[in-house]
């Protein structure tokens, strides 16, 4: 039989090691890391139509497409980028062009559009964005929902010179 035996010494030196490991991180001085480029999704870009105009909204509105656009080598903020928005909603399907719209983002980032319900369309209730300014390399994303009876929907960019 083999007996473990742990005394006052063999406790407190266990103790002091994970304490000095826990610790040192913080002694190193902080770095900032840049933020990993948002990949392309597949199926984003389906219909995508090169130079929608910008919108105040896409039809009579009610539901939120909204999210934020950063650059990936420090995190910043972009305000003034385009970001191309067309959903498939309760007024239009994602294929029309007359529901197609840009926002630009503020100045802190955020782009926002207001649309139509967005539902589901070959089962899954989704978005279509992009970013193709030029500046950044292209992205496409299509983000899903988890329920057809939510208001808004987010898709976050960060991305990358061209």
């Amino acid at each position: 039989m083999i007996s473990s035996v742990v005394n006052r010494r063999s406790l407190l030196a266990a103790g002091g090691l994970s304490l000095a490991a826990g610790v040192s991180q913080f002694l190193l001085p902080a770095r900032a890391e840049g933020l990993a480029a948002t990949p392309s999704m597949p199926g984003g870009s389906n219909n995508y139509l090169k130079g929608a105009p910008i919108v105040e909204r896409i039809g009579k509105g009610g539901f939120w497409m909204s999210g934020t656009v950063r650059r990936a080598s420090d995190g910043a903020s972009l305000a003034g980028q385009r970001i191309q928005i067309w959903p498939h909603t309760t007024e239009c399907q994602e294929h029309e062009p007359k529901r197609h719209g840009r926002a630009h983002t503020h100045k802190n980032g955020i782009s926002r559009l207001e649309m139509p319900q967005i539902i589901p369309i070959f089962g899954q209730p989704h978005g279509h964005l992009a970013y193709d300014s030029g500046e950044f390399k292209t992205v496409f994303l299509r983000p899903i929902m988890r329920s057809a009876k939510e208001t808004s929907l987010e898709a976050h960019f960060v991305l990358q010179p061209a």
